[in-house]
């Protein structure tokens, strides 16, 4: 093990508050660590985030990352299946992973005194799948009824149809889990050649939070991974482009019609995702919203409507979904665009807006009580940002954000001209055009 005072890059984070015991080293290979001490909590849950998702996937690839992600599980050279099942759940901890569009998370959540052994397994799985031909034909039937069980589902099945054409021909617009052709093509060479392009150590965060000692930490990190060399990632795509299309997709078995409306909205990147995120909870994004007022209680037409942001690194999009009986389908339409319109053409009232940003500084500290919250918080900032925004910052800028600043996104975002729209369910000859969306 090379000393730690030649090999890394390490100090408390210098935009964190001084009431956060947040830390951040990197080794010599790139791979970058940071954790957040909770000392009046028993628990620690860790993370190791590979920085390549599905959006980085070529289109008969769609699907491998996921797939990784699941293989990982089956068996390492030092562990068999039941053996990394067994080893985090005999000492009450839990063991997760999930795929996203730009990130995987393998993460384990235990008391303290566990955390040696819980990082041996999260290590064991990164640097040391079998990826075994029997294993891989077997967990291709789990993740091709994974599939149809989404397929099932109307409310996914509605927004997956509405993001494929959202960002139709792009990476984006592909499905996490794949689709039944590509998930079927993947073999054992192109899993491992995808596995050494993207797990590499410059292309790995370890997040941290709870009761742990940051050079704790970076002994572990330093121990597992520090031998563990660079591989070329030359995973790249284009700025995805939006498209603004109508989607109506009959399925008459279905009992509820389901909606799905959404427009182009700003990056994570961007100064105005606060403005985006206080909008958002004046839609739809709670019950004293514009939304589930009119359209669930004032109306009843809908038992589930909200809004909902989709940021990402270079673009993102603003959604609305509900789910209504095919009678009532065009009124919960046009009540939607009603709202909308109401939006662009007048500020919301000061008293609302206030409410809006209150709801959203609140669950924002809500939501990050648990040592799970803070870790993902902390992994994710990094990634973005490369740095850590505290709370109380955060909180500052959604209250700067003026009834100015939401009326400007109003304006351009909801443009009829750039609206998608999909509707899925038992149709009944339902007609939609541009103009409809527009009147």
């Amino acid at each position: 093990m090379s000393s730690p005072t030649s090999q890394l890059v390490a100090g408390r984070d210098a935009d964190a508050p001084e009431n956060q015991q947040i830390e951040r080293t990197t080794l010599a290979n790139g791979l970058t660590i940071i954790s957040e001490r909770m000392p009046h909590v028993r628990s620690v849950t860790m993370g190791i985030w590979v920085l390549n998702g599905s959006r980085r996937e070529a289109a008969e690839l769609n699907g491998i990352t996921h797939f990784i992600e699941h293989m990982v599980f089956k068996g390492t050279s030092h562990r068999s299946a039941e053996e990394i099942a067994r080893s985090v759940d005999s000492i009450g901890g839990n063991l997760d992973a999930f795929t996203s569009k730009e990130n995987v998370c393998f993460s384990a959540k235990v008391l303290d005194e566990h955390v040696p052994l819980a990082f041996e397994v999260l290590a064991d799985l990164v640097l040391n799948p079998l990826f075994r031909a029997e294993d891989i034909t077997r967990e291709q039937g789990v993740i091709l009824q994974e599939i149809k069980m989404d397929e099932d589902n109307p409310d996914y099945l509605v927004h997956e149809i509405f993001t494929q054409n959202f960002w139709k021909d792009h990476p984006l617009g592909r499905p996490i889990l794949g689709t039944k052709e590509t998930v079927r093509r993947l073999l054992q060479p192109t899993l491992f050649d995808w596995y050494h392009t993207c797990f590499s150590p410059d292309n790995l965060l370890i997040a941290a939070a709870g009761n742990i000692e940051h050079a704790r930490l970076v002994e572990l990190a330093q121990r597992w991974f520090e031998e563990m060399k660079i591989c070329p990632n030359g995973h790249r795509d284009a700025a995805p482009t939006t498209h603004a299309r109508i989607i109506l997709r009959n399925k008459k078995q279905l009992e509820q019609v389901q909606i799905c409306l959404g427009m182009p909205a700003e990056s994570l990147m961007s100064e105005q995702r606060y403005a985006w995120s206080v909008l958002n909870t004046v839609v739809g994004g709670g019950m004293s919203s514009r939304l589930f007022q009119n359209i669930r209680e004032r109306q009843g037409l809908a038992y589930a409507v909200f809004s909902d942001l989709s940021p990402y690194s270079d673009t993102g999009m603003f959604g609305i979904y509900a789910g209504t009986s095919n009678q009532s389908v065009r009124q919960v339409i046009d009540s939607i665009l009603k709202e909308l319109r109401e939006l662009r053409g007048q500020p919301i009232p000061e008293e609302e807006l206030r409410r809006a940003k209150d709801n959203l500084k609140g669950s924002l500290m809500l939501g990050l009580e648990s040592t799970g919250a803070r870790m993902s918080n902390l992994a994710r900032q990094q990634i973005y940002f490369g740095r850590f925004i505290g709370m109380n910052e955060l909180l500052e800028r959604i209250e700067q954000v003026s009834m100015a600043d939401v009326q400007h996104i109003t304006a351009a975002a909801f443009d009829p001209a750039r609206m998608g729209l999909t509707v899925l369910g038992n149709l009944n000859g339902l007609r939609i055009t541009r103009a409809d969306l527009a009147a």
